[in-house]
């Protein structure tokens, strides 16, 4: 756990250094989206029986905290490819484990702190959201299964260029199109079944159903863990194999 810690506490340290920037720089997407959609777009609007706004926030909450834990990604590229100090990590008597969770911890920090400014902002909104133990656990395994991706992504990837395809390729496409936004119902058959095996998806549904009060969507909390479980393993392996 000590070994744990030295890798997490490095990561709180960056973070301390930037937090103003940081939490402003977290507030302005979601702050745009619910200008944008939520009161110019989405007034008068309902989705799957909700206001609109307050059908997307939890989107949001979603897409926040999943976009700011795998921003973790561009924090190892650098210290990989510039600085030189994730070699230091490799070469302390630290386990493979230890490096990995110290990393995703960091970024699921990052993620809770993001999720924090979207829930303000939903207060700010007039937006009563249900902020109990199921909105808790359903941001907690999305930010740890994003944290763990961007470890396992930054591990993979040769270049700093290739992170942002891989940025580009994926997280894009998930902002848009994993129920953040819209009703899935909207979509054709075939895209939709598609969709739904996209992690961010069920967090979407698992976090918007917390929110909102809504029965729990059991298959979505599943499905979360086992992603989470699964790039957690593979950030394992990839740091492993990086340090032979």
């Amino acid at each position: 756990m000590s070994g744990v810690w030295a890798v997490f506490y490095r990561e709180l340290l960056i973070l301390r250094s930037r937090l103003g920037r940081q939490m402003a720089n977290y507030a302005i997407s979601p702050l745009l989206y619910i200008i944008a959609f939520g009161w110019g777009m989405g007034r008068g609007v309902t989705m799957e029986g909700v206001d609109y706004l307050a059908y997307m926030l939890p989107g949001l909450l979603a897409l926040s905290s999943m976009s700011r834990s795998f921003s973790i990604s561009s924090e190892i590229n650098i210290a990989r490819f510039y600085w030189h100090t994730f070699e230091e990590f490799q070469t302390a008597p630290l386990s493979p484990a230890a490096i990995v969770l110290g990393e995703v911890l960091g970024g699921v920090v990052r993620g809770f702190l993001a999720a924090a400014v979207v829930a303000a902002l939903a207060l700010v909104s007039g937006v009563g959201l249900h902020f109990g133990a199921g909105l808790f656990a359903g941001v907690f395994l999305n930010c740890f299964l994003f944290a763990s991706a961007a470890v396992l992504a930054a591990m993979m990837v040769r270049t700093h260029a290739d992170q942002s395809n891989l940025t580009g390729f994926i997280i894009t496409p998930m902002t848009f199109l994993c129920g953040t936004f819209f009703s899935l119902d909207k979509l054709p058959g075939w895209a939709s079944a598609a969709i739904e095996t996209l992690p961010l998806t069920h967090a979407s549904h698992f976090i918007r159903a917390s929110a909102l009060g809504q029965p729990t969507p059991w298959l979505s909390l599943v499905v979360l863990a086992s992603y989470g479980c699964v790039f957690f393993l593979m950030a394992v392996w990839q740091v492993r194999k990086a340090s032979i």
